[in-house]
């Protein structure tokens, strides 16, 4: 009897999926960036089909802010992830460049809290992190020396091909 190939789930918001094994955590920019986060995936693919992938750039994406219950249901969704990731997995974070611009929300806002704090747990609990950084990115510069400097053990990439073959590697 032939084995059946065991292939990874893509997790995406607002479905919940338990799975086993190391998961990928797509960390980063979504509103204002490309879809960055559908490129990783179909990259990461290309080299492990048994990883899982959590992204939480939804299908749809909406104009404005989420509703309440719709926001309260991302973060929720996203914290969740995050933490089933630091126990088993790796979070990626892609600062990609910003390419659309909106005046009513800083660039990135998001993810620049959670890199602080997964860096910071990843001092004290060592959990897998490693950082890209797009060309262009603001605070790339400061970015890249803090991280040097305080978090040595994060790798940082300048690419999103080589971020993603780290979290390969840090997953296994």
């Amino acid at each position: 009897m032939k084995k059946k190939e065991k292939t990874g789930k893509i997790i995406i918001p607002p479905r919940y999926l338990e799975v086993e094994g190391p998961v990928i955590f797509l960390a980063g920019p979504i509103r204002g960036a490309e879809n960055w986060q559908g490129r990783a995936i179909h990259y990461i693919r290309s080299k492990n089909l048994e990883l899982h992938i959590a992204s939480p750039r939804r299908s749809v994406l909406t104009q404005d802010n989420f509703p309440e219950d719709t926001f309260d249901e991302q973060i929720d969704w996203e914290h969740y992830y995050l933490r089933r990731t630091s126990e088993n997995g790796v979070i990626l974070f892609w600062l990609a460049k910003e390419i659309e611009h909106r005046c009513n929300r800083a660039y990135g806002q998001t993810t620049r809290f959670e890199l602080g704090e997964a860096a910071a747990i990843h001092h004290f609990s060592n959990i897998k992190v490693v950082v890209g950084i797009d060309e262009g990115f603001t605070g790339a510069k400061y970015i890249r020396k803090t991280l040097s400097k305080k978090y040595p053990n994060i790798p940082v990439s300048n690419t999103l091909e080589k971020t993603c073959d780290l979290a390969i590697q840090l997953a296994k």
